[in-house]
C-alpha cells in the first residue's frame, strides 16, 4: 500500500489512521535509516515484553530485579547505581 502525506514546514507529517490503528503507533515511534529511506516502526510498550528478559526474572518487578542486584554489590562490597534516596542536595 503506497499513500502520499503532506510534510509541514517543521517537517511533521500525519501518519493515515487507519496505519496508525494497524501497527499500533502511539504517539511516539522510533525513525530507522534504510537505503530505501526512512521507516517507522512502533516503540513497543513496556507490558509488551518485547525484546526484554521477562521470562528470566520471572514476573519480577524493575525495582525487585534492581533491588536485589544492589544487595549482591553490597554483599561483594561494590558500588551499583545508588539509590535516589541516598543522595544529598
Amino acid at each position: 500500500m503506497t499513500r502520499i502525506v503532506s510534510i509541514t514546514k517543521k517537517g511533521q507529517a500525519t501518519i493515515p489512521k487507519d496505519l496508525r490503528e494497524r501497527f499500533g503507533i502511539g504517539d511516539r515511534v522510533l525513525v530507522v535509516e534504510t537505503e530505501e529511506g526512512i521507516l517507522f516502526k512502533p516503540l513497543p510498550r513496556p507490558g509488551d515484553g518485547y525484546g526484554s528478559l521477562k521470562e528470566l526474572f520471572s514476573g519480577k518487578t524493575a525495582r525487585e530485579v534492581l533491588g536485589e542486584a544492589r544487595e549482591r554489590a553490597r554483599v561483594k562490597g561494590e558500588v551499583f547505581m545508588p539509590n535516589h534516596s541516598s543522595f544529598k542536595a
